[in-house]
């Protein structure tokens, strides 16, 4: 299992339960890609089964998981596209209490065991003559942000390594107040994990376009127990927000929209339950919010209001898709993605969570990376289409792959 792959080169993620692949774009700053939450074979790899297969492309960063029709249940992986000649190879899955972990150093041509220097949350830890370092019996304490840099070569992307006891815990549940998915720039946002009528003891992270897996309170937000509060948000801080354990990241993900326009669309920020009503509001920065609105999903004019806010009523699957609205010399809003469940997070499901994971093999996802020579003298044609890809973008040279939960 690798963390980092070059572009060009091709890897497969596998759900090893029948789930669909999804992925959310982290470039939230550009919101003119409607990518988000895209399946796999929706202009991106090719599905076989329950694997995907994808040719590493520069659009292809982003964070990636398996669904089940009740929402995202997978760990998520983070997929970021970034330019160099060197990348550094570690455990995609977190690495249990007491094992050794291996981290390879290596250049995209040959040979690939040149001395390195290793780094741990930006200090160094060792140089090795032959570009690997072992860790053994790791714990806690060795979680953190590894790079390597090879003299003449460069220097690689970083990767977090995890590290995880012998069990797994079961789903927690992020909560947004207000709910809604996106906001204006300068509101006030409310965020809560919460498990089985319990809070206690959960961590909120996120994921933006400028920075990766950080705490509550560590440049942004307020930490009040398991809940961040956020007292004006900026656009910056637009981004994947998930609830963390000790174990990893295991609540659902929520995918917040900060704009610095004057429209938004409130929608629900959690999956609805199929057959019940949904209202999305249209709304103005400014009074009155209850202008007429235009209303579209999937770049289709579904509906005009008088009011700005539209009831889908009974939602079913054939609901879930692109929305945005849009107001009469006020402009328009970005755009969201409400989806829908056939059951809520109840205790029950997380019993049964609790029960399952005695057995890891059958709850977890298993995420295989797998690094393959380039296309053989039949696929040459489509092989050179990809090089010629990679070689326009030379700030983009290698995928790392940062495990997220």
């Amino acid at each position: 299992l690798k963390t980092e792959l070059y572009c060009g080169h091709t890897f497969t993620i596998t759900c090893d339960v029948f789930l669909t692949m999804h992925t959310e774009s982290l470039q939230h700053e550009n919101k003119e890609d409607d990518s988000s939450r895209t399946q796999c074979g929706d202009g991106w790899g090719e599905g076989a089964g329950s694997s995907c297969n994808i040719i590493v492309l520069p659009g292809d960063s982003g964070v990636y998981w398996c669904e089940s029709r009740e929402g995202p249940i997978s760990n998520m992986v983070n997929l970021t596209v970034t330019g160099g000649s060197v990348i550094l190879q570690s455990p995609v899955l977190p690495v249990m209490e007491g094992d050794d972990v291996t981290l390879l150093c290596k250049t995209k041509t040959t040979p690939s065991n040149l001395p390195a220097a290793f780094y741990k949350d930006g200090s160094l830890i060792r140089k090795q003559p032959t570009g690997h370092m072992t860790i053994q019996h790791v714990s806690r304490s060795d979680e953190g942000l590894y790079k390597c840099d090879i003299s003449g070569h460069g220097e690689s992307p970083s990767s977090w390594i995890t590290v995880t006891g012998d069990t797994l815990t079961c789903l927690s549940r992020l909560t947004v107040s207000p709910s809604s998915s996106q906001f204006f720039e300068g509101d006030f946002v409310s965020l809560s994990c919460e498990e089985d009528d319990s809070s206690a003891g959960w961590t909120l992270r996120r994921n933006t376009s400028k920075q990766q897996r950080t705490q509550c309170g560590d440049g942004w937000g307020e930490g009040a127990g398991s809940s961040c509060n956020i007292s004006y948000i900026f656009t910056l801080d637009s981004g994947v927000y998930w609830c963390e354990s000790r174990e990893g990241p295991i609540s659902n993900m929520v995918n917040l929209t900060v704009t610095g326009g004057s429209v938004i669309l409130q929608s629900p920020v959690l999956p609805v339950m199929e057959g019940d009503d949904v209202t999305l509001l249209c709304k103005t920065k400014t009074t009155p919010s209850n202008l007429p609105a235009a209303f579209y999903k999937d770049g289709s004019l579904i509906r005009k209001q008088p009011t700005g806010h539209m009831t889908i009523q009974h939602v079913s699957r054939s609901d879930e898709g692109l929305y945005k609205c849009d107001i009469s010399g006020h402009g328009e809003s970005p755009s969201s993605r409400p989806t829908t469940t056939t059951s809520p997070i109840t205790s029950s499901n997380i019993l049964v969570c609790h029960l399952v994971v005695i057995c890891p093999y059958f709850i977890s996802t298993l995420l295989m990376v797998s690094l393959y020579r380039h296309r053989a003298k039949g696929n040459t044609l489509k092989t050179n289409t990809d090089e010629r890809l990679c070689e326009d973008y030379d700030d983009i040279a290698e995928v790392t792959t940062e495990h997220q939960l």
